[in-house]
Order: C-alpha cells, then structure tokens, then sequence
C-alpha cells in the first residue's frame, strides 16, 4: 500500500496529514479510530487533527433537526476547510452525509460498519424495562423523524418528543430530569462512546428500520487529491461500501433527507445484496414498504483508466469491482422506483409540508 505514496520524511510529499472532525466527544472518537487504522497502515506518515470544528447542526440546539433545512448540517465547515486545503481528509459519520456532495469532493473511504440498529436507553427508574412494558403516555425523546414515525406506529400508548444535543447532553437530559422515560439512539455511538450497557432495547428492523448509512464512517477527501484517495481506499470495507451505495441510491431517487421519514435496511449473503426501504407518514399511519435483491457477486477486474474516480453516490471505491457498485446502485434506484410507482412521493411531500408546518 505505501508504494502508491510518495514517501516524505513525516508525510505525503514530506508534510503531515491533515485530519478535519467535529468538536463532539464522539466526533473525535471516530475521527481518532480512523486515524489510528491510518497509522498502522502507514506507519512512515505523520497525522495530525489540527483543529476541531462545531457545525450548523452542533450550534443550533434548540430545533429539530428536520425544522433546519439545511442539508449538510453536521458537514458544510468540514468541507469548507477540505476546500481550503486547511485538512487533507475528514471523519463523518455516513449518516450525515448528503448523498449527492458539493462539486470537488468524494468519499474516498467508508469503514467497516457497526451495528446500525437503533436502541433504547432508558431512564433509570424505567431500567429492566422495554417500550412495551412502560406506562402509558410515557415520554420518549428522539429528533428523528423515521424513529418517530415508526415507533409512534407500533406503540401508539406511547408520547414522543424532541431532544437535541449530542450524546453526553442527551444522556444527561434523560438522567438528571424526569422529562423522559427513555430516549432512542443509534446503537454504533453509544457503542463508541463506551456506553454500550446503556442499551435496554435493541429495536430489531421489524420494529424500526434505520436510518441510510448508520453506522459507518465515512473519510471524504478532495475528488482530485489522487495521494489522499489512494491512501484512505485501503480503509474500504467491501461489503458496507456496497450496502450503503444501495441505501444512499434509494434515498436518492426518494430525494429524502431529515425532513421526511425513510428507513432502510440491508443485507448482504452469499454475494446476493437484499435492501428493504419503506417511507412513512409523520405518524407512521401511511406506509410503503418493500424488499428487493441482486447479485453482486462480480470479481474485481483491472479498472485503471478513465473509469479510475467513478462517484456511486458520492462514494469512489477503485477497490470494490465496479460492477458490483453498479449492481448495488441500481438496486437502489429500483426499489426507490418501485415505492414512487405506489405512492411514496404523495406521503412524503405530505410528511414535508406537516413538517414545515409544524
């Protein structure tokens, strides 16, 4: 792998690498989980994370996500400094990622996934319990739209609320107060973070599908920056690479984002690749959902040539045959198809405008 790099004293071309990431302790978790597989990687080149960032989603804590409108909430500043040229490559969680990016830039890695499952951490009053045992009108926090509407649709006895900040503030609102019996998060952060016996429930994708992308760690770089991209491409998983190039080509062709409910669920077995998407309305009493599959048992062919930095989604992978990215993509799209074909675009557009009313 590093004869792809020209090698300098501490770095490519002889300076540091320069790694971008969020102010957030589970920002910086990642970034530094990243890093260190960097390291042993490349352990002739020197890292650096020289500055974290706090972006529009960290600074605006007292709206819904969905209520911002702002499609790179967790991202734009990041990518501000990769166009700057001020950091090299930059840590993200996939989830936050728009699935078509800004002109110029790609993701050049997507790590293995972890558990993309969302869980529930419950109050400690509530702790032994699960959704279905709490008192009705129990209160549960959660910002997402697709967490709400699935849930509120399966326990309907139960009250569902905003909560914002990030994880440590929301921890710390359900703990120290009684606002909540429980809150919703994805399973990967806590996870990260350590706090892996806060989980009380695991939420199974027959009780809530997740969201496009959780779980897995995205490394975007400059699209041209051909040593960057080479140097993070080693950091590519080829199965997460291809379930979420599935999963973001459906949410594509949906044109969802955080203002509407779609979830997603995939698998990959056998070399065949099954995706379930479903969209729902705000109160999850409208629905489509549907599964479809592919193969994407194809064997990585010599693709050097113009075809070196095709994007799948935003996502460029020389190392995962191309045709299998192809495979994935159009999986995707074809289920989105499918769902738009019964429907889907009246209920989010519904689900967009209640939102934007509310």
């Amino acid at each position: 792998l590093t004869r792809l790099l020209p090698q300098g004293e501490n770095g490519v071309g002889g300076r540091a690498v320069r790694v971008g990431t969020r102010r957030s302790q589970l920002a910086r978790i990642q970034t530094d989980s990243v890093v260190e597989m960097l390291r042993e990687l490349y352990p002739d080149l020197r890292f650096e994370i020289p500055v974290a960032m706090s972006t529009t989603g960290d600074k605006i804590l007292d709206t819904a996500l969905s209520k911002i409108g702002e499609k790179s909430l967790f991202t734009k500043e990041l990518e501000n400094a990769l166009e700057r040229n001020e950091v090299d490559l930059v840590v993200h969680s996939l989830k936050d990622l728009p699935t078509s990016l800004p002109p110029g830039f790609t993701i050049g890695a997507v790590c293995k996934r972890e558990n993309p499952l969302d869980a529930v951490v419950f109050h400690p009053k509530n702790c032994g319990k699960t959704l279905s045992l709490l008192p009705e009108k129990s209160v549960i926090g959660t910002s997402s739209l697709r967490r709400a509407a699935q849930l509120k649709k399966k326990f309907p006895q139960l009250e569902f609320r905003d909560i914002r900040g990030n994880l440590n503030t929301r921890l710390k609102k359900l703990d120290e107060k009684e606002d909540f019996s429980a809150i919703i998060l994805a399973a990967a952060g806590l996870k990260r973070m350590g706090w892996e016996n806060r989980i009380g429930q695991l939420l199974s994708p027959e009780d809530c599908l997740y969201a496009v992308g959780q779980g897995a760690l995205a490394v975007e770089v400059r699209a041209k920056d051909q040593e960057i991209l080479n140097m993070v491409s080693a950091l590519h998983d080829a199965d997460t690479v291809l379930r979420c190039i599935a999963e973001r080509a459906f949410m594509k062709r949906l044109e969802g984002g955080c203002s509407v409910p779609v979830a997603v669920n995939s698998t990959l077995k056998d070399g065949q690749l099954y995706l379930t998407g479903a969209v729902y309305s705000l109160d999850g009493s409208d629905s489509l959902k549907e599964t479809m599959q592919t193969s994407v048992n194809y064997p990585q062919q010599n693709e050097d040539g113009p075809n070196d930095d095709v994007q799948h989604v935003g996502i460029t992978a020389k190392n995962v045959p191309g045709q299998a990215q192809e495979a994935a993509e159009n999986l995707g799209v074809e289920l989105a198809s499918l769902l738009l074909s019964k429907g889907a675009k009246h209920i989010l557009s519904v689900a967009r405008q209640l939102n934007d009313a509310r």
